[in-house]
């Protein structure tokens, strides 16, 4: 796991016999290890190794260790697991990928303001 802060606290569990259809909104911490489907939003979600989600996750960081089926938008990044399936779209500005995680989509990779500032005085430097 390529991430420094420390993640917020854990409000949401979904076990391993659950499925959960709808809407998430969290301000902390999502664990998913049964199965989700809808829009996602939270600060941090994991998703365990027996855990699958379906639909349009919004985040600070993902952590990827079973499936997802949807486009992620992670500000900090996202983390594919050896064990981890990402089908869909990924919008951050780091990504991760382990040896054996799976990955069938396109990576745009953002930049934060700070990176493209550098980048336009470097090209005016050069001008």
């Amino acid at each position: 796991m390529f991430f420094s802060k420390q993640q917020p606290d854990l409000e949401i569990i979904i076990g391993p016999e659950s499925t959960i259809r709808g809407d998430i909104t969290s301000k902390g911490t999502v664990r998913i290890d049964g199965g989700f489907e809808g829009v996602l939003a939270a600060d941090c979600v994991i998703i365990g190794e027996k855990g699958g989600v379906t639909g349009d996750s919004t985040v600070r960081q993902m952590i990827v260790g079973g499936r997802i089926v949807g486009n992620i938008r992670a500000s900090a990044g996202v983390d594919i697991q050896r064990t981890g399936n990402v089908c869909g779209d990924i919008f951050s500005t780091h990504l991760c990928i382990a040896d054996g995680g799976k990955f069938d989509g396109r990576s745009t990779m953002q930049r934060t303001k700070e990176i493209s500032f550098k980048g336009e005085e470097t090209a005016t430097e050069a001008g």
